[in-house]
């Protein structure tokens, strides 16, 4: 069927966006599936996606963090008797410090992350892969961009139908 040239300036706007739409739809979805086109240029590359394998491939205890503090300092606003509220108080007070404390271990596995990318990828660039592995590590596991591909123990993630 022939193409014809909208007959005024406004039906020629609603066109550009419906395929500027349909065009990031496209790429949405090809960017949480994964695809290496649609990636950002931080996330392209094998390197890059072996280290986030093997961050997911892992129960990482810094992932489990953000969301610990986050429900302690919920329980300290809720009404509580002021024994209990107290005693989240507490809690949370030496809570934070622990989990800042820990951080400094992401240091030692983005070390072992870098060491394994030399071995499996040898010659490639490793500038800033352990970096990118360590943040990845800190993130909740649902909210990692792209979506993990393997399970915690390395299973892969069957595809959604």
């Amino acid at each position: 069927m022939p193409m014809t040239a909208p007959s005024n300036r406004k039906e020629a706007y609603r066109l550009q966006r419906d395929r500027d739409k349909t065009a990031r739809l496209r790429e949405r979805e090809g960017r949480l599936r994964g695809e290496e086109r649609y990636l950002q240029p931080r996330d392209r590359g094998p390197v890059r996606k072996f280290a986030r394998d093997w961050v997911d491939s892992r129960r990482v205890p810094w992932a489990y963090a953000l969301p610990a503090i986050l429900a302690l300092l919920i329980l300290t606003v809720i009404p509580f008797p002021t024994e209990i509220r107290a005693f989240f108080f507490y809690i949370y007070n030496y809570s934070v410090p622990v989990m800042v404390l820990l951080l400094p271990l992401s240091y030692f596995m983005a070390l072992r992350v870098k060491k394994a990318a030399a071995e499996k990828f040898p010659g490639e660039n490793l500038k800033g892969i352990g970096f990118y592995a360590a943040m990845r590590a800190l993130q909740m596991r649902p909210l990692r961009y792209p979506k993990p591909t393997v399970r915690p123990g390395g299973a892969p993630v069957p595809p959604k139908v």
